[in-house]
């Protein structure tokens, strides 16, 4: 199977909120340099961890629109079973980091 990519749309979207996301981690760091409250910067963390959550719902919705169901509905088994193959370790390895 070709390298399908996501949709313009999605693209800008993902690169706007990794954009804000590159500067709220030098936040982040400046806060540990300044030495700020643990907690606080614990909190920033976890926005910018709820964020990125963000950015992978953006990239997995566009995967599933131009890759996953172009796969499934071709005929070669191959690609069906890449592409489950891939969605399945995506998930498991989440499961792992929690």
């Amino acid at each position: 199977m070709g390298w399908v990519y996501m949709k313009i749309t999605e693209k800008k979207e993902v690169l706007k909120r990794l954009n804000y996301l590159i500067g709220h981690l030098k936040g982040n760091k400046k806060m540990v340099d300044e030495g700020k409250y643990c907690i606080d910067v614990i909190r920033q963390n976890q926005a910018v961890e709820a964020a990125l959550k963000k950015v992978d719902k953006i990239i997995l919705r566009s995967h599933l629109e131009t890759c996953v169901v172009p796969a499934i509905k071709s005929k070669g088994k191959s690609e069906k079973s890449k592409v489950l193959d891939e969605i399945t370790e995506v998930f498991e390895m989440e499961q792992r980091l929690q």
